[in-house]
């Protein structure tokens, strides 16, 4: 290495380091967290209750841990932001950024509408972090948001201000929490692969609507099973979204879909329920088996739909796939999750059916 670039390197390390040092750092117990269902979880920033341990099936309850879809509120009138972090898996995948499985993305309310700050980062390959999110802000009151990793979970976490300045919780009640829109489904609603937080399509109809959505996406494993769908009913909800079709094959839907809905129905006897179909993956258009099998599993759901309708069901409706990403198969990483463009586009596709059926 050379002089110049190793005085280079002296140089930027000189102008971060003393940043992060001058920041004191602080619990975020006292901070309201939203996104759960409920609060009686065995560590805080997880999703599951604690009573399910022994109830649900092993990869459910695993990924029950990974903190997506929750989100932290403050006000501060600090310069500067940094959050050091400690992970429960450090988990890593081929296909999706670190920064979206595992690290945090701060916003910042602008005359009402929740515009990015910025990411704090993972370290590589370490379960504990400490990242700088943003500095040289005037010293305003400013209201914030920070969203959770995506497919880790978070074992502790604390806040870096200046250590003149107040952290305290937020005055503005937004995102609304009261009855929160219920979200159901596979790794593509729990957030795979989006390139950080934010840009999973449930926070960005959050955002949208400026309303709670609680993520109960399981990658892999929306297999319609009973226990998910009583804690679907534990919170009233404004809207219940049933995305689960990815992780189900035609036997499946046959088998569990009705008594699943009516489990949920029994708990929500008044709210919307949205059924959203399978999406068209790009390879369908080519893949003759996988066109089928999409084909096959949209006709099982649309035979059940029409049984409980038969049936006296009312307040149910079922958002087609057709659409949903677009036209020019450039919306995923793999042919099957999404990219942030695949997310802004599903998020635009979802938005008039939430906006119709939402119960303000």
């Amino acid at each position: 290495m050379n002089v110049v670039k190793l005085a280079s390197i002296i140089g930027f390390l000189g102008c971060w380091l003393p940043v992060l040092g001058q920041l004191k750092y602080h619990s975020v117990e006292s901070l309201p967290l939203f996104g759960k269902m409920t609060d009686q979880t065995e560590t805080r920033y997880e999703r599951l209750p604690a009573a399910l341990k022994t109830q649900s099936r092993e990869p459910v309850w695993g990924l029950g841990k990974n903190t997506a879809g929750l989100y932290l509120r403050f006000r501060s009138n600090t310069t500067a932001m940094g959050l050091k972090w400690t992970l429960y898996q450090n988990r890593m995948m081929n296909h999706m950024t670190e920064t979206g499985i595992k690290g945090f993305d701060l916003y910042c309310l602008d005359e009402g509408k929740w515009v990015f700050v910025n990411s704090a980062r993972p370290q590589v390959n370490s379960l504990t972090n400490e990242a700088r999110i943003v500095a040289n802000m005037d010293t305003t009151f400013k209201e914030f948001m920070l969203y959770f990793p995506l497919y880790d979970g978070v074992v502790d976490l604390q806040l870096g201000a200046d250590s003149s300045a107040t952290i305290a919780p937020p005055l503005a009640g937004l995102p609304v929490a009261d009855k929160p829109v219920v979200c159901y489904g596979t790794s593509i609603q729990q957030g795979g692969c989006a390139s950080r937080p934010g840009m999973a399509h449930l926070n960005i109809l959050s955002r949208r609507f400026n309303r709670e959505f609680v993520n109960l996406g399981f990658s892999g494993n929306a297999k319609l099973d009973y226990e998910i769908a009583e804690l679907i009913g534990h919170r009233e909800a404004s809207l219940i979204v049933l995305d689960f079709m990815p992780n189900v094959g035609v036997e499946l839907i046959e088998e569990r879909l009705e008594k699943f809905y009516r489990i949920v129905r029994q708990k929500a006897p008044h709210t919307t329920i949205l059924f959203v179909e399978n999406p068209l993956y790009p390879q369908a258009a080519f893949d003759r088996r996988v066109r089928q099998t999409i084909a096959d599993k949209n006709a099982a759901l649309h035979t059940v739909f029409h049984r409980l309708i038969a049936s006296g069901e009312q307040h149910i409706h079922i958002v087609p796939a057709l659409g949903m990403l677009g036209t020019d198969n450039e919306a995923t990483v793999d042919g099957v999750h999404f990219t942030d463009l695949g997310f802004m586009r599903y998020a635009n596709h979802l938005y008039p059916y939430i906006e119709q059926y939402m119960n303000h």
